[in-house]
């Protein structure tokens, strides 16, 4: 399967186009011919980069691959790069999962790490700050206590079931047995049964509808006193409701946000202010940049940036003070952003407060909407006794004894078969309810599951790491004749190396042998995080300290771990098999403004 890219103003590509076969592809050009850029080009098309030629104003990406197409644009404007399109990863987890261990440029924070011998925790570990366990465990939790509710009424309904049942029961027999009644004072009528029939019949119709509305009038009387208790419950817990109307928070979030975007941006000039300086001090290269009059007194030192003459400790007190700047803006930082996280706090709760007002408001409304339906019912069942009884007792002047017997036995029959009814009907719900209790157990023991496994998460993921990478460690030293006899990860995952049966220093690696550790470490996070169910491709760029049959066995190891492999290589290199991309067919910048490769 296929991926295609073309590309426009993207890093030193001024115009290119490329195809990626599954298995290996090898960019192989000299310096200054667009390798890394291509590899630049195919992260802006991830949504891991967005590099755009300097002085154009705009560039694209479009990657056609077998899953979908993907097109990403890049603008600049103010000063800054601008990106329009959905990139192949969407989600921020899978940018930094696929930033991390997918793309291993020579700048890859893993490789970085290892080179400057740095511990591992952090950068190995940081796409767990982007999964939002915390709040994935809060939802599971308002889940699981859902099922609680619903698991207490399941449990409730199955205590209720054995009396229900022995109701529905006793319901059955008296009504078998009016019926037996009815049909032996029917047997002892008169002859007379023929006229007193039509009186008979109306009496009887019309103590069944006195029956049914009393029985109507009581239960309609215990709903309007619940709803009743109901509604008072509502109209309190509206009155608790207190509602943050300061209406400045917004005012105060967005200026505190921007305080926070500017100590941000100022932490950043200054840094790489301080960065690039403490660099030329430390390695001693100030020839480089100024002219530096070595005497026995000292070295004098021409200021590379306002021309006076300066020694090389005073440059260094200005470095420190640089420093201390550095570090009063960090503390700025945080408390720019411990005050933007307590004006969202603040918002959040004004936001929820509304909102549970507004549902308690709906909810009185419905409330009482529905009470006084129900008592408009009552009122009208009142009546409709009212009316029944009267008849009631007209009729019952012109019955004799016996069908005035039969009459109350039929009336009972037909109250309590309504009562039956309601009996079983209330049986079959407790069934229904009693019946969910061993899956709504389920459902509670796989949320529980579920939270135990969000919570162990990390050290599960930090775990896996470390076994990965001392998997990995026993492969590479299969494979390579490497200085060192092993190498693992500790359990603050500092890396420490073992030469000779001793702990050796990582000074002392030569800088092939801290390439294959860094790359290691970038496939123990590879593994961990799962990223080659996110992105197929894996990046390989910058490694020019391995010799031409290290870099082979490298490229064929990692090759097994993916489903494209894409790398740099020079002419001089011998040739792997697999695709050969050749970069002499791209528009790419001038040497002086092109990528350093």
């Amino acid at each position: 399967m296929t991926w295609k890219i073309d590309i426009e103003n993207i890093a030193g590509i001024y115009d290119g186009s490329a195809r990626l076969e599954t298995g290996l592809n090898a960019v192989k050009g000299s310096n200054w011919q667009g390798k890394s850029s291509f590899i630049e080009a195919i992260k802006t098309g991830l949504g891991t980069a967005a590099t755009l030629t300097e002085g154009e104003a705009s560039g694209h990406v479009h990657l056609r691959t077998p899953e979908k197409d993907v097109e990403v644009a890049l603008r600049s404007a103010n000063g800054s790069v601008s990106t329009e399109g959905t990139p192949y990863l969407e989600s921020e987890y899978d940018v930094v999962r696929a930033s991390l261990f997918a793309c291993l440029g020579e700048r890859n924070e893993v490789r970085q790490a290892v080179r400057e011998g740095a511990n591992l925790e952090d950068v190995l570990l940081r796409p767990l700050d982007f999964q939002d366990i915390d709040a994935q465990i809060a939802a599971l939790k308002r889940e699981r206590d859902q099922i609680d509710s619903e698991l207490a009424q399941a449990n409730e309904a199955s205590k209720r079931l054995p009396s229900i049942q022995e109701r529905v029961t006793q319901l059955e027999t008296e009504v078998e047995e009016l019926r037996e009644r009815r049909t032996d004072l029917s047997a002892a009528t008169t002859d007379d049964e023929d006229r007193s029939d039509s009186v008979q019949g109306e009496l009887s119709q019309a103590q069944a509808e006195r029956s049914q509305a009393e029985s109507q009038i009581e239960r309609l009387t215990q709903a309007i006193e619940r709803i009743e208790t109901r509604l008072a419950e509502r109209r309190s817990e509206l009155d608790e409701i207190v509602i943050d109307e300061d209406d400045s928070v917004e005012a105060e979030l967005e200026t505190a946000r921007e305080e926070l975007r500017e100590v941000k941006q100022a932490i950043d000039v200054l840094q790489n202010v301080y960065s690039a300086n403490e660099m030329i001090l430390q390695e001693d290269k100030l020839d480089l940049i100024t002219d530096v009059n070595r005497e026995l007194t000292g070295d004098t030192v021409v200021c590379w940036t306002c021309g006076s003459d300066a020694d090389r400790e005073a440059l260094e007190e200005r470095l420190d003070a640089l420093r201390e700047k550095i570090s009063e803006r960090r503390a700025q930082l945080e408390s720019r952003r411990d005050r933007v996280e307590e004006l969202e706090a603040r918002r959040e709760e004004r936001a929820q407060a509304r909102r549970r007002k507004r549902d308690v408001e709906t909810e009185i409304e419905d409330l009482e909407e529905k009470l006084a339906d129900r008592k408009q019912s009552l009122e009208e069942a009142r009546e409709r006794f009212d009316r029944a009884d009267e008849r009631v007792e007209a009729l019952s002047e012109s019955v004799d004894e016996a069908v005035d017997q039969i009459t109350d036995v039929e009336s009972e029959i037909k109250y309590r078969e309504a009562e039956l009814e309601d009996a079983r009907s209330e049986l079959e719900e407790l069934e229904s309810r009693a019946e969910q209790i061993e899956l709504l157990k389920d459902e509670r023991n796989e949320i529980r599951r579920e939270i135990e496994d969000l919570r162990s998460r990390k050290q599960e993921i930090k775990n896996q790491a470390r076994e990965e990478f001392t998997e990995s460690i026993q492969e590479i030293g299969e494979r390579f004749e490497t200085g060192f006899e092993s190498a693992h990860l500790t359990g603050d995952f500092d890396l420490v190396v073992a030469r000779d049966g001793r702990e050796a220093s990582l000074d002392a690696l030569s800088e092939g042998e801290l390439e294959l550790i860094g790359f290691i470490a970038a496939l123990a996070g590879y593994e961990s995080f799962d990223v080659d169910e996110t992105v197929p491709l894996m990046l390989v760029d910058g490694v020019g300290s391995l010799a031409d049959e290290n870099l082979h066995t490298l490229v064929e190891y990692l090759d097994e771990r993916t489903e494209y492999l894409v790398f740099t290589t020079y002419p001089e290199h011998s040739t792997i098999d697999g695709q050969t991309i050749d970069p002499t067919e791209w528009s790419v910048a001038s040497r002086e403004t092109a990528d350093a490769e």
